[in-house]
């Protein structure tokens, strides 16, 4: 019954970390750019530039 315990603070532990990672990751502006990242591929100038 102890391991049930411990297994389950360690499981709050973690999320508690990735949430608030996650948290941070927002507020630091990491999901702002949602156009450019899909579509830096398709107008990607340095690829045009190496021929061989």
């Amino acid at each position: 019954m102890s391991v049930i315990i411990l297994l389950l603070g360690a499981s709050l532990t973690v999320g508690i970390i990735f949430l608030a990672a996650f948290c941070w990751a927002v507020k630091s502006g990491q999901f702002e750019d949602d156009y450019s990242p899909a579509h830096r591929i398709l107008f990607d100038e340095q690829a045009n530039d190496q021929q061989p």
